[in-house]
């Protein structure tokens, strides 16, 4: 079964703590083993795909959550230390769903893939819809727990639950 790594919204403005709607610590903790799942990824011949908020200035997501992500700003920029290959996909998108308005499902069908293992922020936002659109289309999904964060701890247990119970997504419990 081919596989793709997605990282999502893996953004100055969601994992930099200068970040305008950052997940704190949390956040900061992804970092490494979001790298790590990259390093084996580009090894093995993994396809990997970034999922990258970018909005407008007067996007109606700002009626939920404070400005971020404006496209050509610092906060839309992949964290440095995740900084994606030039060979590698970077699909900027402007809805919680790396699928919606974008040509995500089509890139993946293009390559093959039928597995999706995807790591980043925010496990009850764009991680979770992600994940949701993701099985509706027929993927496989796999979550490792210590990549994915939220500014939200009981949100993110609940999204973790929510992956595994509903979606039956595959959550790799680590320690």
């Amino acid at each position: 079964m081919r596989r793709a790594l997605l990282v999502v919204d893996c953004l100055n403005d969601f994992l930099s703590l200068e970040g305008s709607l950052n997940c704190g610590e949390a956040g900061r903790r992804v970092i490494e083993p979001i790298r790590q799942e990259l390093e084996r990824a580009r090894a093995d011949g993994t396809a990997v795909v970034y999922a990258c908020d970018r909005h407008l200035p007067n996007d109606r997501e700002f009626e939920l959550y404070p400005p971020h992500c404006l496209e050509g700003s610092w906060g839309a920029q992949v964290v440095e230390e995740l900084t994606p290959l030039a060979r590698e996909r970077v699909m900027p998108k402007r809805r919680f769903s790396a699928f919606f308005g974008t040509d995500l499902d089509l890139w993946l069908r293009e390559q093959g893939i039928e597995e999706l293992r995807i790591v980043g922020v925010c496990t009850n936002i764009c991680v979770l819809y992600s994940a949701a659109d993701a099985r509706m289309r027929g993927y496989e999904v796999s979550v490792p727990d210590n990549a994915v964060a939220s500014f939200d701890p009981r949100a993110h247990e609940g999204a973790l639950r929510e992956l595994a119970d509903v979606l039956k997504a595959h959550v790799e419990v680590t320690n």
